[in-house]
């Protein structure tokens, strides 16, 4: 096997713990019949303890509104969760609903695991008629509705409101990124050890956005839509500034995992979805508030609303039920009172309006609001956009590190990604 195959099969399992796929078979899997009578169904997810505790009470409802539809249910911590759902995907057992991504719609698609729903929707199981800000449409692919939100995010700046105050900068909409790297530097040289912002060079997403304000974007439905020239001037302009002092060092970062370098008060700012906001507060005593993204002309941030979201197995005997389910979970105002902004901002208007947002996650509510004239709409990503993904994470890290060169690393990437796209 030569190195490069070697590589891509490494990323292939990072990729796996970074974007939830795997090796997805043909079978005959999803629930049954209990001796009963009802109806049984399986429902996976990943998350923590409290995310679980939430979707059990949200199931205790939906059992007593539907007495005849018993709600069988699994989680695991996210990595765990991906490796179980692969090996019962790959003997033909995969849940009847799961929770998912709306970055995966497409390869679990095109590997004829997920089932669509639009016939559901048209014979009355599935409501999509109270959807916020077109989230109607999310989980369309190829005509096909592969996936219905269970949250909104967009991706944001969280910000130590104190850090950037004593430095005099207001992030605010309009602002570019020649004004964010002033701040950057200006707040790294007030204080020793403590930095202008995390090194964010290595996220996709927030890669795509500085595409998307230049009219490009990270993937489009066939492979990469970047050159290799754009990729030097994003990851050499970060490296730039590593070696200026004015990112966390590499070495910091991972030395305080599992918290961001945000929350462990290496940084005054850190790029990444606007919900993270509840986990990293909980991490820390300083005051955080979400920004939106500089831009390079001064309007457009590129941004779009992207969501978790429940699909349902291509395998499962009981579509109608599995839509009831979803149905319910996507629109019952009680479920939204539960969940609160767990999986991120609540999907429909009812469960929108029954939920009072407190702390945090009123901050998001806020948030989501104010960039809603921004937002753009989304593209699904090509099959293999997990390889990528971790490729990308993963050989900048190096460039951060320092034991690759840019120009070294970009070669690297657009050979692992050209692979991994099949392109």
């Amino acid at each position: 096997m030569s190195s490069r195959r070697s590589r891509i099969t490494s990323l292939r399992a990072l990729g796996a713990g970074l974007a939830a796929l795997g090796l997805l078979a043909s079978g005959c899997g999803g629930g049954g019949d209990s001796a009963n009578g009802k109806v049984t169904i399986r429902y996976s997810w990943w998350g923590a303890q409290d995310r679980a505790d939430m979707i059990n009470k949200t199931i205790d409802l939906f059992e007593k509104e539907h007495p005849n539809i018993e709600v069988k249910t699994d989680f695991q911590e996210y990595n765990d969760f991906w490796t179980k759902f692969n090996t019962q995907a790959a003997g033909g057992n995969p849940p009847d609903v799961f929770q998912n991504s709306h970055a995966f719609l497409r390869k679990y698609g095109q590997k004829n695991l997920l089932l669509d729903l639009n016939a559901q929707v048209k014979a009355g199981n599935l409501d999509l008629g109270d959807f916020r800000q077109g989230l109607d449409k999310a989980g369309e692919v190829d005509g096909k509705l592969l996936g219905v939100p269970v949250g909104a995010n967009t991706f944001s700046l969280v910000y130590d409101v104190k850090a950037f105050e004593e430095a005099g900068v207001t992030p605010e909409p309009g602002w570019t990124w020649e004004d964010f790297d002033e701040a950057v530097e200006k707040i790294g040289a007030s204080k020793e050890d403590f930095w202008g912002a995390s090194d964010n060079g290595g996220v996709m997403y927030l890669y795509d956005l500085y595409l998307r304000q230049q009219g490009k974007a990270f993937f489009t439905e066939k492979g990469l839509g970047f050159s290799e020239a754009d990729l030097k001037k994003w990851w050499g302009d970060h490296n730039a500034k590593n070696k200026k002092g004015l990112l966390v060092p590499a070495k910091q970062s991972e030395q305080v995992k599992p918290k961001s370098s945000l929350s462990a008060g290496l940084s005054a700012a850190e790029f990444t979805w606007d919900n993270f906001l509840v986990r990293y507060t909980s991490e820390t005593d300083r005051e955080l508030a979400l920004a939106p993204i500089p831009t390079t002309d001064g309007e457009k941030t590129g941004q779009y609303l992207s969501s978790l979201m429940l699909s349902a197995s291509a395998r499962t005997k009981h579509p109608e039920e599995v839509a009831t389910f979803i149905d319910f979970m996507v629109n019952d105002p009680e479920v939204g009172k539960i969940m609160g902004y767990n999986r991120g901002v609540l999907p429909t208007n009812a469960q929108f309006e029954a939920y009072e947002p407190k702390g945090p996650d009123a901050l998001i509510a806020e948030y989501e609001n104010s960039v809603t004239e921004y937002l753009e709409p989304i593209t699904p990503h090509p099959a293999g956009a997990d390889t990528v993904e971790a490729a990308f994470l993963s050989i900048y890290g190096s460039i951060a590190q320092g034991t690759t060169s840019v120009d070294a690393g970009v070669a690297q990437f657009f050979d692992e990604a050209k692979t991994a796209l099949g392109s």
